[in-house]
């Protein structure tokens, strides 16, 4: 019986594909111009069917052919029928291909082929997107900035919109506080750079085609010290692959494990298949790679510092968002913005969610402070008290206030005694008495530049009122002034201070209403830190979640050799780096010192970059150039979107398409993991179908079907996509998410998103640290719960050794003598290049600042002649050329002579950049702002001067030193410069 029915299934598979082929355009052109006969058999050749298919059409006969292209060969009739089963359980089919129960033989580029065509035959019959009177096609989109609709004619998009939810979409939360009710907008709001994609799409700064470097032969002279000088040559995709693939076995074969290394920028563009942790990373793990470390680059103080007093490894050191809208709405009297900045941050890959939000608490009456040295867009709109503080120098503020509470009383005793340890010697040194000094408003004055009487003033308002602490960007960590050389410090006293008004109790938390809308947490959808279709367990969040969901062959890196980001040049050019990791399962994993190279592993020599511009999102960049040119290195490989930034170094360069030209699936702002349902800075949770809107621009290809071809070359195409096209993993994440019981995927590709229904007021997830301010067992959702971390009973308490917040982390105890510059007492150190370094201000007496982007998601949506560029807050054109802005303060312009929008040269030893000056009161007298994250860069060589960026790329300038020896902290915020009117020289500059 058996036996007939696998025999009916073959034959049934000539009979869909002829129909297929017949009905549907898209098995039509997947087909092309590929001809092979697919041989299925079981092993013992007693039973099998062939397939010549070609566009023509499909012959099928039963029986073995005599040269088959492909064969499908099975172990048994049971395994045949399992994996053959038009509603198969994937995970069956996983596991006959892992345990060798069927192999695809032939060449990987026509079993994926095939595998691909039988899955079309499927998803062809699927409508897509919503037809429109104006005989366009209304697609979904969903990116860095936001969800969008997508309006395409004729192959082309004609413009791009923020959704509008319509009466069938699920309703929207109601809060009420004081006496008013507050509901949000019913719609969606976007970033500025997702307003602007359209004009990304269609710039002429597109890769469309295969290049190769004109003076790089990969078999004769490679030129390794033209990268960045000399120019390309269009070659074929055939070539491409063939080049990158055959290098990639050489280095295998020449310099063993190891000798190839990936890296990418901080974001690339949105899904949970394009993403580089989830295609790219099951890519290298195919291929076996030296891991490139990740170092935190938004949340340093936090990771580094904040997490030691109170717990949150698995949250990076930043504090939860749970049910804090809701309580700030009804209980705060004041929300203090340090350091923050929502209106230009808006959270993480969102819109203006937060803005309506803050306004309902100025309807309130909730009173507003900003501590910053620039009078940022959050508090031009809001109002409220602006203290402009010297950078680096908000340890020293934090410490006076808490010198005044203490002074006054003005702190919870009881919740100090109760839920906190080590108070007593942390008043000590608040004091004076532990070394002398008193930590007053008047002994801070001449670090911040802040006033006495102001801080005394801050602190006595603030102790006297339920305050809400907004800490950088999002308002519950990140940013801001945790990115400098006294990161860590920030954030610890953040903690402290929290501690000391009675963190958790109605009214006193962390936040600034950006996150914790009452969405639901309990509704699953993968966000991109769960690993997509990686498999990779260890350095994504797929164990606990998506793997558990989604069955799908594991792919593990057998190389165990990293280089820390931030020292990448240094492994090349010194051919040595140490780092140290970031780990969210514990405290001490950060502790834990890696170097390069590891012993039996190759050094490295060959560089595949993916993504995003490096120039202008690490510190000290100008070192990537000697980096990229040094003679160890044979090839550089650069997988992009615009030609920008890296792509110059490269000797081959492969194009990858937009968003918009390939399929993928996602939730809005879901990063998942390590910023476990931060969906909770929205007012809607969406899932998005990102459609495939129009067909890849020129000859570029996705990121998935460019691994998929490189890896066809090594012979693991088929593993790599078990069969699947980027529309049919899809597919299986949306099965495995909770959005298949609330919706059919018929349903669902054809609207594009789905709107996640409120939590119901009567069980709303309480406020954060409620629990703890009440001495209740955790109620709110862990990212993943780790039991071991809880030194009591599990989930009461904190997970610090205490089960408290500790004022002397004991994590930092045990390891004092490791890391003498994280004493377990936070002591204020003065900033390594500040206020204090006197032989440094004497030459360079501006302290430069450079923030994340109000426009631009870091190099996201900057240049590639985005719509982005007319905007003169990011821009200027100044003789034809657009121009990175630098605010300075108009009494720092005056004493140089330097008028609104005249060029700057900025700079110190590490080199220049040129720039458009932005004159104003609006930043602080010897600050200047900026922000990072160019995606231009124009290297040029002045006698005068040494190395000039004309790109915007003031990340040049910044300092690669950790914030404190024993991490990888960037302290870019801790850079002092000079600036004076920029005079071009008397000869051409030479390209640097």
């Amino acid at each position: 019986m058996d036996l007939l029915k696998l025999k009916f299934i073959l034959f049934m598979v000539s009979q869909v594909l002829r129909s297929s082929i017949k009905k549907y355009g898209a098995v039509r052109k997947h087909i092309g111009k590929t001809r092979a006969v697919v041989q299925v058999k079981l092993r013992d050749g007693s039973l099998g069917r062939w397939y010549d298919i070609s566009i023509d059409g499909v012959k099928s006969k039963a029986g073995l052919h005599a040269k088959p292209d492909v064969i499908v060969d099975i172990l048994d009739v049971d395994t045949a029928l399992a994996f053959l089963n038009p509603n198969a359980d994937q995970a069956e089919i996983i596991h006959a291909m892992k345990n060798f129960r069927v192999l695809l033989i032939g060449p990987d580029h026509l079993a994926v082929w095939f595998a691909q065509l039988m899955n079309l035959t499927a998803s062809a019959k699927l409508e897509y997107g919503a037809k429109m009177p104006d005989g366009s096609t209304r697609y979904t989109q969903n990116g860095n900035g936001g969800p969008t609709f997508v309006y395409v004619k004729d192959g082309k998009i004609l413009r791009i919109t923020p959704i509008d939810l319509d009466p069938s979409d699920a309703p929207s939360f109601v809060i009420r506080a004081r006496g008013k009710t507050f509901s949000p907008d019913r719609r969606v709001s976007i970033n500025p750079h997702a307003q602007t994609l359209k004009s990304m799409v269609y710039s002429d700064k597109r890769i469309l085609y295969p290049m190769k470097r004109v003076d790089f032969d990969p078999n004769g002279a490679r030129n390794p010290q033209n990268r960045g000088k000399s120019g390309y040559v269009r070659i074929s995709w055939d070539e491409a692959f063939d080049m990158v693939g055959n290098e990639i076995k050489r280095q295998r074969q020449v310099y063993g494990p190891g000798a190839l290394a990936i890296w990418h920028g901080s974001h690339h563009q949105w899904g949970n298949v394009g993403y580089y942790l989830s295609a790219l990373l099951r890519f290298g793990n195919l291929l076996g790679f030296t891991r490139v470390h990740h170092n935190p680059d938004s949340w340093e103080g936090w990771y580094w510092g904040a997490t030691h007093h109170y717990g949150n490894s698995m949250r990076v050191g930043v504090s939860g968002m749970y049910g804090l809208v809701e309580d700030c709405l009804k209980e705060a009297e004041m929300i203090v913005f340090w350091s923050s900045d929502p209106e230009s941050t808006n959270g993480y890959a969102a819109g203006y969610e937060g803005t309506k939000r803050r306004l309902w608490a100025k309807d309130l009456g909730i009173e507003m402070v900003h501590i910053d040295p620039n009078f940022n867009p959050t508090a031009q709109l809001f109002g409220g008290r602006w203290i402009p503080i010297r950078p680096g120098t908000d340890p020293a503020l934090s410490l006076a206030i808490m010198n005044v509470w203490i002074n006054e009383g003005l702190y919870d005793k009881d919740y100090v005694a109760n839920r906190t340890t080590g108070f007593e010697e942390w008043r000590d040194y608040v004091l004076g008495v532990e070394d002398g000094v008193p930590k007053t408003p008047e002994w801070q004055a001449d670090e911040t530049g802040i006033p006495a009487h102001v801080v005394r003033a801050l602190a006595r308002k603030w102790g006297n009122r339920k305050v809400y602490l907004g800490a950088g960007g999002p308002g519950i960590g990140f940013g801001g002034a945790c990115r400098n050389a006294t990161g860590t410090q920030f954030a610890r006293n953040l903690v402290m201070m929290m501690a000391m008004q009675g963190l958790g109790k109605p009214g006193v938390n962390f936040g600034n209403l950006q996150y914790g809308t009452p969405l639901d947490p309990y509704f699953w959808f993968p966000g991109y830190a769960e690993g997509g279709i990686s498999g990779e367990l260890q350095w994504t969040a797929a164990a606990p979640h998506t793997y558990c969901r989604m069955p799908h062959i594991l792919s593990m890196n057998p190389v165990q050799q990293m280089v820390p980001r931030q020292r990448l040049p240094e492994a090349i050019i010194d051919g040595y780096a140490r780092g140290y990791p970031w780990d969210g399962f514990s405290n001490e994993a950060q502790f834990q010192a890696y170097e390069y190279p590891k012993p039996g592993y190759s050094k490295i020599h060959m560089l595949y970059r993916y993504g995003t511009s490096t120039f202008g999102t690490i510190a000290k960049s100008g070192r990537y150039i000697d980096m990229f040119r040094h003679e160890s290195i044979d090839m550089v490989v650069n997988q992009a979107i615009w030609m920008e930034g890296d792509a110059h170094f490269a000797d081959v360069i492969l194009p990858a398409c937009t968003s918009f030209e390939r399929w993928d699936i996602s939730e809005v702002a879901n990063s998942g993991g390590y910023i476990h349902h931060n969906t909770h800075g929205l007012n809607h949770r969406m899932v998005m179908m990102q459609h495939k809107c129009i067909e890849p621009l020129g000859e570029s290809k996705s990121d998935y079907d460019i691994f998929t071809g490189i890896l066809n070359r090594m012979g693991t195409g088929a593993m790599f996509t078990e069969g699947c096209s980027d529309l049919d993993w899809a597919r299986r994440l949306f099965m495995a998410s909770d959005a298949s019981k609330r919706v059919k995927w018929a349903d669902f590709v054809k609207k594009g998103y789905y709107v996640v229904p409120p939590e119901p007021e009567a069980i709303r997830t309480p406020r954060n640290y409620g629990w703890f301010a009440e001495g209740r067992p955790k109620d709110a959702p862990e990212p993943i719960p780790m039991p071991s971390q809880w030194s009591g009973d599990f989930l009461k308490g904190l997970s610090t050794q205490s089960g408290k917040i500790e004022f002397i982390p004991n994590s930092l105890k045990r390891f004092d003598a490791v890391d003498p510059e994280r004493n377990p007492l936070n002591r204020y150190v003065p900033s390594w290049e500040g206020p204090r370094t006197e032989a440094l201000v004497k030459k360079f007496p501006v302290q430069m600042i450079s923030t994340h982007s109000r426009y631009s998601f870091h190099t996201y949506g900057d240049g590639k002649d985005s719509t982005i560029n007319d905007i003169k807050d990011h821009r200027v054109n100044v003789g034809g050329r657009l121009y990175w802005v630098m605010r300075i303060n108009d009494e720092d312009a005056k004493a140089r002579g330097i008028a609104h929008n005249d060029l700057i040269r900025v700079f110190n030893d590490r080199g220049s950049v040129v720039c458009a000056a932005d004159v104003s009161p609006l930043t602080m007298r010897g600050v200047c702002k900026t922000y990072e994250s160019s995606a231009e860069s124009d290297f040029q060589h002045d006698p005068r001067y040494g190395l000039v960026d004309f790109g915007g790329c003031v990340n040049i300038l910044t300092p690669d030193r950790p914030q404190t020896r024993n991490t990888d902290g960037m302290g870019s915020n801790a850079c002092l410069v000079q600036f004076e009117t920029w005079t071009p020289p008397e000869h051409a500059l030479l390209r640097a």
